[in-house]
């Protein structure tokens, strides 16, 4: 299958994206029509995409892997160290 060219709004640099995206959210506020979540719908929307993603256990076990690596970035000790300074 042959790559899709970008063309229109992918084409431009993210800022570009990001500039024009912002004009269209300004002008719905200030027209009145922009859809401003209350806490109860962002709640809602978020438990929504929780669900979504999660039904990929890939996707979920790579995001745990990739905690885990985080996470236990710095719990390496140099074990001379330790032979250096017993308890």
């Amino acid at each position: 299958m042959a790559e899709k060219s970008k063309r229109g709004f992918a084409s431009m640099d993210k800022e570009k994206q990001r500039e024009i995206a912002s004009k269209g959210g300004q002008a719905a506020h200030q027209k009145g029509t922009a859809h401003e979540f209350t806490p109860e719908e962002a709640r809602e929307a978020g438990r929504k995409g929780g669900q979504t993603v999660s039904k990929d256990r890939e996707h979920m076990a790579e995001i745990g892997r990739e905690g885990g690596k985080h996470s236990h970035k710095n719990d390496r000790t140099d074990s001379s160290a330790l032979e250096s300074n017993p308890e």
